[in-house]
């Protein structure tokens, strides 16, 4: 090969790098915030991705997660709300409740309020959906 299509050919590879290296890096948007995994309880740290994130959410997010209701039949539990799966409010503290880190339910809950925040949908059209979509597992845990 002459220098120029060697040249050439080095521009298309740093080119095609570049683009690739862009695509993996950068961050999903989200219009949601998450606390920081390192603020979570060991527990939560060491569980699967889902639900590290879920409980990211529900700690920094307990305004939206207190009016979505849950339907794992954790109401028992004395759990009033989906949020309440992930954090125990006792006395004005805020403590782990484990309960989610073993509930699909709780999680997949959570994880369909992040999507639809993502998409700019509203809570009642969320409330709405989560009760269609979760309502045959059990009675909603919201008195």
């Amino acid at each position: 090969m002459n220098k120029t299509k060697i040249v050439s050919l080095i521009i298309v590879l740093i080119g095609i790098s570049v683009l690739i290296s862009a695509c993996g890096s950068q961050p999903s948007e989200r219009s949601y915030q998450l606390a920081p995994l390192s603020e979570m309880h060991p527990y939560v740290q060491s569980s699967p991705e889902l639900v590290q994130e879920s409980y990211q959410f529900a700690h920094a997010n307990p305004d939206m997660l207190k009016h979505i209701p849950c339907y794992c039949g954790c109401g028992g539990m004395g759990h009033t709300s989906n949020y309440a799966c992930y954090v125990n409010e006792t006395n004005g503290e805020l403590l782990f409740d484990s309960h989610a880190l073993g509930c699909s339910i709780c999680v997949d809950i959570t994880q369909d309020v992040m999507m639809m925040m993502d998409k700019g949908k509203e809570l009642s059209y969320i409330q709405e959906f989560v009760d269609k979509k979760y309502s045959a597992f059990g009675p909603s845990n919201i008195p």
